[in-house]
């Protein structure tokens, strides 16, 4: 830009009749200003008018010198640099009326250049600053990527800390069940002894299994992992047994179609049922648990489950996290259904609907 100035004014000044001192002084002038613009657009484009009205040489720093302060610049103090151009060049033709060219056209002339280098200026401002925000919002947009990103990993770790208690506490928790009634029975008949030795090597295994399955689960993605067999009833009766031959009396009704659950649904009735006798062994160790599971297609899947309340003061049978029915409830919602449960009267109920389309 400095560079094109300095050419224009060498121009204007040699296309001058007879330029004197005043003329060579105000051309050097006018590069200095031009040269100030670049750190104070207005305070440079304002010096290069002032020289425009004594010399037609500055008209080059005086026009560039708004153009700058209309990029550079608000558009109130661009548009007062603008007014103040157009009156110097009028002034000018005052002081060196121009040869081939009336008052009355040269203003117009004058008012439309200036009008010209204002929305030169505007309109590259305007671009400058919609580039700026684009910038802005793709940075913004990394920084939520970014946020997003780590709360999907702390999703997947909540995840992960969810899965692996639904699928574990139930056969750990049977575990430490059978491995209690070796130790508080250790005068029990040979029989009774090695079947519970036997449960708990079975349960191990499973448990083993179990953990190899969540863990295959986890590396695979989404679709290999849906590809899975989902819980049938027989899963269900399975389920219901093995806490059985833990000692625990559970008592089922049943009171659905003999059709197999769909799996949307089949795999979340099997972890609330998993939970629900999980948490029956912990806190009504020994005392009869309800289980119903009722409904059908389109009118959707209820699970109750009802055990005594424990003592006030006693301490779980089996140690547990306390976050499994937490955990539960958000299962139960992604699945579109419902999870409900409380104490009162003596008893802890828990009561899950899910939606069974039809």
């Amino acid at each position: 830009m400095l560079a094109g100035v300095g050419l224009l004014t060498a121009l204007s000044l040699w296309t001058r009749p007879s330029p004197g001192p005043l003329d060579f002084a105000v051309a050097a002038l006018s590069v200095a200003a031009a040269l100030l613009q670049l750190w104070r657009p207005v305070a440079g484009a304002l010096a290069a008018t002032v020289l425009a009205v004594l010399s037609p040489v500055a008209t080059p720093a005086a026009t560039v010198g708004a153009l700058q302060a209309a990029w550079r610049a608000r558009f109130r103090t661009a548009l007062a640099v603008a007014a103040a151009g157009i009156g110097a060049h009028l002034l000018q033709w005052a002081w060196h009326p121009h040869p081939t060219l009336d008052f009355d056209w040269w203003t117009i002339l004058v008012v439309i250049a200036y009008g010209a280098l204002l929305g030169w200026g505007a309109l590259a401002r305007s671009h400058r600053e919609l580039v700026m925000s684009l910038r802005q919002r793709a940075r913004r947009a990394e920084t939520e990527q970014g946020r997003r990103v780590a709360e999907a990993r702390a999703a997947e770790r909540r995840g992960l800390a969810r899965e692996m208690h639904d699928v574990l506490a139930n056969r750990l928790s049977l575990i430490a069940t059978h491995a209690g009634a070796l130790e508080f029975r250790p005068d029990a008949p040979p029989e009774k002894v090695a079947m519970a030795a036997g449960v708990v090597r079975d349960g191990v295994h499973q448990a083993l299994e179990e953990l190899r399955q969540v863990i295959t689960l986890l590396r695979e993605d989404e679709a290999t992992a849906a590809s899975g067999p989902p819980p049938t009833l027989a899963d269900l009766h399975g389920l219901i047994e093995a806490t059985r031959q833990t000692g625990q009396p559970v008592r089922l009704e049943l009171d659905i179609p003999g059709e197999a659950l769909p799996p949307s649904i089949a795999r979340t009735a099997y972890r609330v049922l998993q939970e629900g006798l999980t948490n029956a062994r912990k806190h009504a160790a020994g005392h009869q648990v309800d289980v119903a599971l009722t409904g059908g297609p389109g009118t959707g899947l209820t699970i109750e489950l009802g055990n005594p309340l424990p003592a006030p003061g006693t301490a779980p049978a089996v140690p547990g996290s306390g976050l499994g029915l937490v955990g539960l409830t958000e299962r139960v919602r992604l699945a579109g259904g419902e999870l409900d449960h409380h104490g009162g009267e003596g008893r802890f109920r828990l009561r899950a609907r899910l939606p069974w389309p039809t």
